[in-house]
């Protein structure tokens, strides 16, 4: 290493890279002022000082402007690498006994809803009690921008296509299909055909899109000819379904999660009802985390579950 590289871990800032991410999360400096309980001025001279440490511009800042350069975006991503690290001391150093302690922190997307899932977390928290968890709820990018920078313990989500740099495991499977609430015109009808809902106004998911993970269920919405300008959107399930009870459009749900509602008469199923879009919700981590012990526990939990679980009882119809 030059003199230089050596001396510079040593005489930087720590609590500037907290503040550099802040920034860069919250998207200005008054917004992380305000996050971090910090005055406008502080914050600015903290981003000053890291630019000056590490020679670099690392955020544009002018009027109505704020962007992030290439050197910030790569320290960025350090960062949270780094933050993540430090986050999963208390539970590292929480050894020692024979009862298991620790925190689990789970980043989930939307109704994850796993009978499976939940067996695994009953039979966890038995046998060891004194193990916390918390569950964040986020769209699946961010859940999987999560573990990639080692923010989070596991991350349940949906996934275009599994990410080179981390671990993906099939958690259950979920069929999607159409659906429209009380007050639409067909919800009474003893009959509805195919071409019955052509040119309808629709809601969708901000991820069915090209790339997308729920790709397949634009193709759904495509082959059903509903209107492809969608009337509502949301990346919340719950928010989407709020939309199709409320008549703002049509929209496609994962029949098992419809399902109680269906059964209470607020949604009814549209066609088609075959050909319907399966969907994997996949278990998601990061080889390179060193695993706390509750964290090590509950994988091997889910992967047992897994392994002894045939596919076909994990997709839910």
């Amino acid at each position: 290493m030059k003199p230089y590289e050596q001396r510079f871990p040593w005489q930087l800032d720590w609590n500037l890279l907290r503040t550099f991410m802040v920034i860069v999360e919250q998207r200005g400096i008054s917004r992380a002022a305000s996050f971090l309980g910090l005055k406008q001025p502080t914050v600015s001279a903290a981003l000053k000082r890291l630019e000056q440490a590490t020679g670099k511009a690392l955020i544009v800042r002018k009027p109505h402007e704020f962007r992030v350069t290439r050197a910030g975006r790569l320290l960025y991503a350090e960062c949270s690498s780094i933050f993540g690290a430090v986050s999963q001391l208390p539970s590292l150093l929480e050894v020692g006994g024979e009862v298991l302690r620790g925190h689990i922190s789970v980043a989930i997307a939307t109704h994850v809803i796993s009978p499976h899932l939940d067996k695994v977390l009953h039979g966890f928290a038995c046998q060891h009690p004194k193990v916390t968890f918390s569950f964040s709820v986020a769209e699946s990018d961010e859940i999987r921008a999560r573990i990639s920078q080692n923010r989070a313990s596991f991350g349940i989500c949906l996934l275009q296509e599994i990410p080179a740099e981390l671990e993906a495991s099939i958690l259950y499977r979920e069929f999607f299909g159409l659906f429209c609430g009380p007050h639409h015109r067909l919800f009474n009808a003893e009959t509805i055909a195919l071409s019955d809902i052509e040119g309808e106004p629709s809601v969708s998911f901000q991820t069915e899109t090209e790339d997308g993970p729920l790709n397949p269920v634009a193709r759904l919405r495509e082959r059903a000819k509903i209107e492809t300008r969608w009337s509502g959107v949301s990346s919340n399930l719950h928010e989407l379904r709020r939309m199709i009870v409320a008549d703002i459009g049509i929209g496609a749900l994962p029949l098992h999660v419809a399902n109680t509602d269906v059964k209470l008469g607020k949604l009814r199923q549209l066609p088609p009802y075959d050909g319907l879009p399966l969907i994997n919700i996949y278990l998601l981590t990061n080889p390179v985390r060193r695993l706390s012990p509750p964290e090590a526990a509950f994988l091997s939990a889910c992967r047992e579950m897994i392994n002894q679980t045939d596919i076909s009882e994990r997709t839910y119809r």
